[in-house]
């Protein structure tokens, strides 16, 4: 796989203070990649710089091979954007403010425009200033899928979508992503990510601390587990087995917390009758407030 986004020590500066600090990351073509952080962590300063909206103090980014300052107008016509801050022209109706687009653009397919429209139940007639948040959201999410782009980046996508339309954006991301395009999502929500990534970059107070798979990263969580024997046991036996801790045994039942592999501790549990195993596998979201824990 080649890179679509390729990021090199990336760093902006607003005087004295620093929103993102010596960035260094690749995304790689047919990725949905979640970018993962609280607001005000540096993630909508990546993206801004990213399209050439804002300048970094110093760093090197490329997107779609391209030179993301020299070539910026060659990249917005092949990416699809989607804004945190979504502002649209308030006196249009969605339908209008599509058919810009389209003017702008050129070659679209209509039907698939409205085909969007319809997934997302969106009143396209409505003037956009009557609109409610969610609404005009989906007026967002259809100009950055209408035209089949080979990248899309979207900031916050689910801003006030209800749980019904968030579900239909899953699909949408997922169907569009099949079709060969690359995914890039800026967000807070770690069930999202989690949800829809295969690999995730985590920022904290501007700076990438962790760029991986969400299932390898997934394995470094704490887990909860539990065995259910037919007999009372020592839990002696159970302490010094690595990466085990917390553990406690109450009548026949032995619960612990292990970091890692989980091999030395179901070989000790298979010298004992085993009645019922409960896990609480881990998930991203103690991963990500781990990161945060500092």
């Amino acid at each position: 796989m080649d890179s679509v986004i390729s990021i090199r020590n990336l760093t902006k500066n607003y005087g004295k203070n620093v929103a993102i600090q010596g960035i260094n990351l690749d995304v790689m073509r047919g990725e949905i990649f979640g970018y993962l952080g609280p607001n005000g962590s540096g993630k909508t300063t990546t993206i801004r710089t990213l399209l050439d909206f804002i300048r970094p103090t110093k760093g090197v980014v490329s997107v779609l091979g391209l030179d993301s300052r020299a070539d910026s107008a060659q990249i917005r016509k092949r990416i699809g954007y989607l804004p945190g801050d979504i502002a649209l022209y308030e006196k249009m109706t969605g339908r209008q403010l599509l058919k810009y687009i389209d003017g702008l653009r050129g070659g679209l397919d209509w039907n698939f425009v409205i085909q969007l429209a319809e997934r997302f139940e969106a009143n396209i007639d409505q003037p956009i200033r009557t609109l409610s948040r969610g609404n005009k959201q989906k007026i967002g999410l259809i100009q950055a899928f209408m035209h089949a782009p080979e990248l899309v980046i979207m900031d916050e996508p689910t801003n006030g979508l209800d749980p019904l339309m968030q579900q239909e954006f899953y699909r949408l991301v997922e169907e569009t992503n099949k079709k060969g395009a690359t995914i890039f999502i800026s967000s807070h929500i770690v069930p999202e990510i989690e949800r829809l990534c295969s690999k995730v970059g985590i920022i904290r107070k501007g700076e990438l601390v962790a760029v991986e798979e969400v299932e390898k990263l997934k394995e470094k969580a704490l887990r909860k587990i539990t065995f259910v024997f037919d007999m009372p046991i020592s839990k002696e036996e159970f302490e010094s087995l690595p990466g085990v801790i917390d553990v406690e045994v109450e009548g026949t039942a032995l619960k612990c917390t292990i970091k890692g592999p989980v091999d030395a501790l179901v070989k000790a549990a298979s010298w004992h009758k085993v009645i019922k195993i409960i896990s609480d596998d881990g998930n991203l979201e103690e991963i990500f407030l781990d990161f945060y824990a500092g």
